[in-house]
């Protein structure tokens, strides 16, 4: 399935959100998560983390809590590949997701951009394409020194509150990357802000993705 239907029915979804390291997903698409789970229910998310140890899996956890208040069920996955090492530990981190792919069958999946110029985020989103062949997949942005944000073709527009929640979360529980350059609240709201105006969101906020195959699925009156 290349598509993804949250219609207000009570059938069940399945988000699955992947992510290199502790901040990586919030960063990414934590507000489009904020805004599905408000949305819509039932919605199981299963969150996975390939690098997090110490204060980072603990903020790891604590904000996948956070993010997740108001899924029905939710799954934590936390592992600790070595931080920008992952090109070398690929057959390891392929098994991990040979056990996802063994044990979830995901309506939508968020992952890395193909693109990025992390060597860790990369192989992250390569092993997603690998792994999950027939399922809708939005590569997410993450704002770094490499300058290598893209032309998304995928809005989520939102609300001013899902912004600022966002925002707030990432604030207040990443108290290890606070000393960071980039880590602010003005490279966060900017670049909502930015991908808002591309989309014209009525509130002026959302998030990008890049979907790079989509199927539109037409009722057939056979």
């Amino acid at each position: 399935m290349l598509s993804l239907a949250f219609d207000g029915t009570r059938h069940s979804r399945t988000i699955l959100c992947l992510g290199a390291h502790s901040d990586d997903i919030e960063i990414g698409c934590g507000g489009t998560i904020l805004r599905l789970l408000s949305a819509y229910a039932p919605v199981r998310v299963v969150w996975v983390v390939f690098s997090a140890e110490g204060v980072r899996e603990r903020e790891a956890r604590s904000s996948a809590a956070r993010f997740l208040a108001e899924a029905d069920t939710h799954h934590v996955v936390i592992n600790t590949f070595r931080d920008g090492f992952f090109p070398f530990e690929g057959a390891k981190i392929k098994d991990v997701f040979e056990e996802v792919v063994r044990n979830v069958e995901p309506d939508v999946i968020f992952t890395h951009s193909r693109d990025d110029r992390h060597q860790d985020h990369r192989l992250i989103s390569d092993l997603t394409w690998q792994t999950f062949r027939d399922h809708l997949i939005l590569e997410y942005e993450v704002p770094k020194y490499d300058g290598d944000l893209g032309r998304p073709n995928c809005y989520v527009p939102l609300s001013a509150s899902h912004c600022k929640g966002k925002i707030a979360h990432l604030m207040d529980i990443f108290g290890s990357q606070r000393g960071k350059g980039w880590f602010t609240e003005e490279t966060f709201r900017g670049l909502m802000r930015l991908r808002g105006i591309e989309c014209a969101s009525a509130s002026g906020w959302a998030e990008a993705f890049t979907a790079r195959k989509l199927v539109i699925g037409i009722p057939s009156r056979d």
